[in-house]
């Protein structure tokens, strides 16, 4: 192999590139037998252990941070973080690491606590009646802006699920950026059914109102 195949780190794409890093990060963390609780090396040592920059260094730490797996303290450093007696290894091999899958079972696991949290919204009268649902669809009717997180973060709310959220909130981080972007015209009348299907009670229309509706983003 001549030096023109040879490919850094920095070279590959960036899904590709944050993967590796967080790859190595794993065995890093194996080798030195790095417990939740313990600090983790510098962000100067990982950019030579990993060949890494700092910049692509510091951006897969911290959409590990996001997802809850480490944390870093101000002025301490980055630690493992204790995700429940869960080893961050064993976290990052059976979910974070399967490169094809990822990002789908992302927004699979996601969409589940949504429609879930819908069924509940449907279910309950006193949740069905929250003012919030009648302000999103005004905002909606009135083109004003209103991000797509921003409604289904208000739905898993609602819902009551404290647990669930915290695990909504960590999906949302590693998910789609479109969801980030504000509701579009074309969305307009699948969310509007699925606001009004809620506050009605009408399960089943609600459900289908948001997938149509996800379908779409």
């Amino acid at each position: 192999m001549d030096d023109s195949e040879v490919m850094t780190l920095e070279q590959k794409p960036a899904k590709k590139m944050f993967l590796q890093i967080v790859k190595q990060l794993r065995e890093l963390i194996m080798e030195q037998r790095i417990q939740p609780g313990d600090k983790l090396p510098s962000e100067r040592v990982l950019c030579e252990r990993l060949n890494a920059s700092r910049s692509s260094v510091r951006e897969a730490l911290r959409s590990l941070e996001l997802l809850g797996l480490i944390e870093s303290r101000h002025g301490g450093g980055t630690f493992l973080a204790d995700v429940g007696g869960h080893q961050l290894v064993e976290i990052l091999s059976s979910f974070i690491l399967r490169e094809e899958k990822s990002q789908k079972d992302v927004h699979a696991t996601r969409e589940m606590h949504e429609r879930e949290a819908i069924r509940i919204i449907c279910a309950e009268k006193e949740l069905r009646n929250l003012p919030i649902w009648d302000s999103l669809f005004a905002q909606i009717e009135l083109q004003q802006e209103v991000k797509r997180a921003a409604i289904l973060r208000e739905c898993v709310i609602a819902a009551g699920n404290r647990l669930s959220l915290k695990i909504w909130i960590q999906l949302h981080a590693y998910s789609m950026t479109s969801l980030k972007d504000r509701v579009t015209v074309s969305e307009k009348e699948a969310l509007q059914i699925l606001i009004k299907s809620m506050q009605m009670g009408y399960t089943e229309e609600a459900i289908e109102a948001y997938n149509e509706w996800i379908g779409q983003i």
